[in-house]
């Protein structure tokens, strides 16, 4: 059976790993963010070349392959 001391130190140590766990959590809730940011950024970006590369190609001829 667990002393008193034991089981103290025990939730000691709980508490402690919550409190790591909890920062872990808001540092990669953070970099979850950051991420998303960059990937809206990434994802703009794509859809203005593409619509760029459209009205290149819209301006083209479109002949038979001549010269």
């Amino acid at each position: 059976m667990a002393t008193f001391e034991q089981l103290a130190e025990r939730i000691e140590r709980l508490l402690l790993r919550h409190d790591e766990l909890k920062r872990t959590n808001a540092l990669l809730e953070q970099q979850i963010a950051v991420l998303a940011a960059e990937r809206d950024n990434l994802k703009s970006r794509l859809a203005a070349a593409r619509a760029r590369v459209d009205a290149l190609l819209e301006r083209m001829p479109a002949g038979g392959g001549e010269p």
